[in-house]
């Protein structure tokens, strides 16, 4: 009994410890087989085999990504929005340059800058002629006329655009006409450039409906008509006014500024904008240029040294044409500074800028040119606003 009581009881956490004890002691053999008894995670679904993976893109059919693709291209605002998709994977850079998509694509998607044209942009262009684009026929000949000075190959894209009534080329085609560029002065046809700038301004052209109240104001290539003239120039500058309104809304709550002295001097307008249908409290800005002609704007402009002597370029900002011929177009009739390839680039730059530049020079400079030339192939005339 006395053996029995002077045992030592055990302690409640004795087992609790003793295991512990057991866990602390290192053992090589423990540890691996602690690491080893770790149970696995199971994900919820196991992940398919990596031949089993399914690629939605390889399954479109490619009649359904060469649609997509030409709708973006006829839709894009810039080259890079089509190109960036043709980047994806092989497939889509394959039908990014399918006969469908080249053919649809737009004069925005076909842009390109001078300071990176190449042989390969040549040659993108060059494809999409081939594949019907009258956009890229009439920019291909703008470009082949002007800048590469290829007469003959740019007036035969043109023509090309302006057969399937592409209102650009027909009324570059006039332009050609009025002024007799890439010939003589003999060369000029005044009747087939108001043929021509008639069915651009059917067809929507702004520029060319303009020309046409202009002939028709002076009796240029066409009978005089002068009430006649004066409505189509009412009506160019209300097709702008529309298009405008039209891009933007905002414009859609514009009001007639208020006229007080010192709020708005007569005549004057806002930085930037043009005057159209001005007496009813619209100022538009300057209309965006054609990608073609910000192209040979900017061509001409890098080579501004190796220009030929005595060629000038037309004097709106939004033009970028050349002179062909020494004198071909003809000057403001007030100062003689300016240059236009036709009397809708006069009007436009008259009601810009050259309005607030403009003042009158010496007779005698004016009409002499040098060497005692005649100052343009065309008699000056002043601008009559509508």
């Amino acid at each position: 009994m006395a053996s029995q009581c002077l045992r030592p009881q055990p302690q409640i956490g004795d087992r609790g410890v003793r295991r512990a004890e057991r866990k602390r002691t290192p053992t090589g053999h423990g540890e691996a087989e602690s690491c080893c008894r770790k149970r696995p995670r199971v994900a919820a679904t196991e992940l398919p085999a990596k031949e089993e993976r399914v690629d939605y893109f390889k399954r479109l059919p490619d009649d359904i990504v060469v649609s997509v693709l030409s709708k973006l291209s006829s839709s894009a605002d810039r080259p890079s929005d089509l190109f960036s998709s043709m980047l994806t994977c092989k497939r889509f850079h394959a039908l990014g340059q399918h006969p469908l998509v080249l053919s649809t694509a737009s004069s925005r998607c076909l842009a390109v800058s001078a300071k990176t044209w190449s042989d390969s942009s040549h040659g993108y262009l060059k494809r999409c002629v081939d594949c019907g684009n009258l956009d890229a026929c009439y920019m291909l000949g703008m470009i082949r006329f002007y800048a590469l000075e290829r007469r003959g190959s740019g007036a035969s894209l043109m023509a090309r655009a302006a057969i399937g009534s592409n209102p650009a080329a027909l009324y570059s085609l006039a332009v050609i006409q009025f002024n007799g560029s890439g010939g003589s002065k003999n060369d000029k046809d005044p009747r087939a450039g108001v043929a021509l700038c008639a069915r651009a301004a059917f067809h929507g052209h702004v520029d060319a409906l303009r020309e046409l109240g202009h002939c028709l104001q002076d009796g240029y290539g066409v009978r005089k008509n002068v009430s006649e003239g004066r409505r189509l120039l009412v009506q160019a500058n209300a097709r702008e006014l529309a298009a405008a309104v039209s891009f933007l809304p905002a414009w859609q709550k514009q009001r007639r500024p208020p006229i007080a002295a010192g709020v708005m001097v007569a005549g004057e307008t806002l930085p930037g904008c043009c005057p159209l249908l001005s007496d009813y409290g619209w100022n538009l800005p300057a209309p965006e240029p054609h990608p073609a002609n910000q192209f040979l704007k900017e061509w001409f402009e890098a080579r501004a040294g190796s220009a030929a002597e005595g060629l000038r370029l037309c004097s709106h900002h939004g033009c970028g044409r050349p002179e062909t011929r020494r004198h071909e177009f003809r000057r403001c009739s007030v100062c003689g500074l300016v240059n236009y390839c036709s009397r809708a680039c006069q009007a436009l730059d008259w009601k810009l800028s050259h309005k607030a530049e403009c003042f009158p020079m010496n007779p005698q400079a004016f009409h002499c040119g040098e060497n005692g030339a005649a100052a343009g192939d065309d008699d000056t005339v002043a601008i009559e606003e509508a």
